[in-house]
Order: C-alpha cells, then sequence, then structure tokens
C-alpha cells in the first residue's frame, strides 16, 4: 500500500497540476465566488460556522477582514502559481482559502465539490519544488497526488452513500432530476425529460458510476484515463442540462492526468520563432525515425505509457 500511495511521478507533472490548481484559486474569487464578499452585509447573528471555524475559533466576517483575505489570497494564488517558494505560498494559500470557504459555507449551504480542491491545497506544498518539463520521478509529489486523487474518489463514494442513507431508495425511484430541471433546466434538460422513464434510469445511473467510481485505481492507465474522462464527460453533461458546475471538483481531478504534456508556453514559443507554413508543416520525428539502424525503437510494440502511477494492485508501473 505504502508503495501505491508513493507511485513516484514526473516533477513536471506536479509542476503542472500546481499551477492549474493555484490558478483556479484565483480565478474561484472572481468568477465562482465573488459572492462571499457579499456576506459582510448579512447580520453577523446569521453566521454559524462550521465546526472548524468553531474549533479554532474564527472570527465573525467583517467587510476588512473579507477584503484582505480576498485581495492577499489573489495575489499569494498568482505567485503560487509559477512555482516559486512551493512551501511558504503553498501553505498560505492552503490557510487563506480554507477561511475563504469556512465563511462562504457558514450561512446555510455546504457544497462537497470544494473537498478535493482543499485536500490538493493542503497536500501540494509537501511536493517540494518542481519545474514543467522536468522529467525526474519525485515519490513525494507522487504521494501528493494520489491523496488528492482519493479525496476526489471519495467525493463521488460518499455523495452516493448520502444519497441513500439521507434518500434511501425513493432518491433512485423519485423525482430528483424532474424537480432539478424544473428549477434550472436548459432546453436540453426539457428535450430529456420527455422520455419516459429516461430520469430514473438516470438516476439509477448516477448512484451505480458513483459506488463504481473506486474501481478507477483498479485498472491499467489507458482504461483509467479513459474512467476519468467518463467523469468530466458526466459533469459536462450535468452543466448541459441542469447548470450545476462542480469546477472545482474538475480541478482537481486533473490529479489523474499526464498534464507534463500540456505545454502551452513551450509550444507558444515554437509556434513564434518560426512561420506560419513551417509551423503547420514541422511535424516532430518520432522514436522510429530517431533509432539506430537494426535497433527498435524504445518502448516499441508497448504501447504509449498512458499515465506513470501505477493501479492499486500488481506490480507499479516504472522504475
Amino acid at each position: 500500500m505504502n508503495r501505491w500511495l508513493t507511485e513516484a511521478v514526473p516533477r513536471g507533472r506536479v509542476a503542472a497540476f500546481r499551477t492549474l490548481i493555484y490558478l483556479f484559486v484565483a480565478a474561484d474569487l472572481v468568477i465562482f465566488t465573488p459572492w462571499v464578499r457579499t456576506r459582510v452585509s448579512v447580520p453577523g447573528d446569521l453566521y454559524q460556522p462550521l465546526l472548524i471555524g468553531r474549533l479554532l475559533p474564527l472570527p465573525t466576517p467583517t467587510e476588512t477582514l473579507v477584503t484582505v483575505i480576498f485581495w492577499a489570497l489573489l495575489l499569494l494564488a498568482l505567485l503560487a502559481a509559477t512555482g516559486r517558494a512551493p512551501r511558504l505560498l503553498g501553505w498560505a494559500v492552503c490557510a487563506l482559502y480554507l477561511e475563504w470557504m469556512i465563511i462562504a459555507m457558514s450561512y446555510g449551504k455546504v457544497d462537497h465539490d470544494r473537498f478535493g480542491l482543499l485536500v490538493a491545497l493542503a497536500v501540494l506544498p509537501t511536493a517540494g519544488r518542481a519545474r514543467h518539463g522536468d522529467t525526474t520521478r519525485t515519490e513525494a509529489g507522487g504521494w501528493a497526488l494520489r491523496v488528492t486523487q482519493i479525496a476526489v474518489i471519495c467525493t463521488y463514494f460518499l455523495a452516493a452513500f448520502a444519497k441513500l442513507r439521507f434518500g434511501g431508495l425513493d432518491w433512485l425511484t423519485g423525482s430528483v432530476l424532474a424537480r432539478a430541471i424544473i428549477r434550472r433546466g436548459t432546453d436540453l434538460a426539457d428535450l430529456i425529460a420527455q422520455v419516459p422513464y429516461l430520469l430514473i434510469v438516470a438516476q439509477f445511473g448516477i448512484v451505480a458510476f458513483e459506488l463504481l467510481s473506486p474501481m478507477v485505481f483498479f485498472l491499467p492507465p489507458r482504461w483509467r484515463l479513459a474512467m476519468v474522462g467518463f467523469f468530466y464527460s458526466f459533469h459536462a453533461v450535468t452543466i448541459a442540462t441542469i447548470t450545476i458546475s462542480f469546477a472545482p471538483h474538475l480541478a482537481a481531478m486533473g490529479s489523474f492526468l499526464p498534464l507534463e504534456r500540456v505545454r502551452p508556453l513551450v509550444w507558444a514559443r515554437r509556434l513564434i520563432g518560426r512561420g506560419p507554413s513551417e509551423a503547420a508543416t514541422d511535424v516532430p520525428p518520432t522514436d522510429a525515425d530517431t533509432a539506430p539502424s537494426g535497433q527498435d525503437p524504445v518502448g516499441a510494440g508497448a504501447g504509449p505509457a498512458l499515465d506513470d502511477q501505477a493501479p492499486v494492485v500488481g506490480r507499479p508501473v516504472g522504475p
């Protein structure tokens, strides 16, 4: 189990995931949760802090407190996205964003899509330094990504458990999706709702896929990525039908992806450094093109390695 939890990954993957998470935090402040700043106009008596807010204890939000947290978190998140001072900036962003969420969720509504993101913010500072494009492997970074993956899957599995615990079998056979479509459905949702029993089938399907989500850890790399792709497509359909966004969860789910292959700055430099016609016709050489005569390219016949983290069972992938 320890070997699986600390399966080494390229440092470039950790760097890319770190940049993704901290940029999302900055975007979250100005796009998804700017309404938190309006909480200062709500009477303090309505502030009912979460358990962690009562244990610490944290002060009742004021205009000054919320404003300072907003601007400090925005600045520090952008700095942390560069990869500098990963521990100092990482812990600072984690603490400030946790307080931002406590303020947001202490007025009667708690969103479960933030769990994976909060875990990612808590473990990324432990991964140490990592540079984009670095292929050397790190067990500390592998542990940070694995813990985030576990948090992402727990979000699904525990959501199904909550549905069955509080709604029972009526959640499966009731009008849950029908009510959601009435409240916030789109034209696409209205078309789907006209198909007899389709919403009931969808409710069974949602609970089934949430309960089976831990299977992603037992799949080989190619099928694991395919299942993660299904997770993303499920949320795309959710947004397109009942306009519910799980953006923080989707950002945390990037821990499953080989993000080290996404190099926008490198691609931009290559495009700037060559003419349009050359950029359009230039094709990078393959292993087969560069291998010496009479020698097979490395990895020939084995297929591309889509993911460097091993499944929970079996021999780990990689060295």
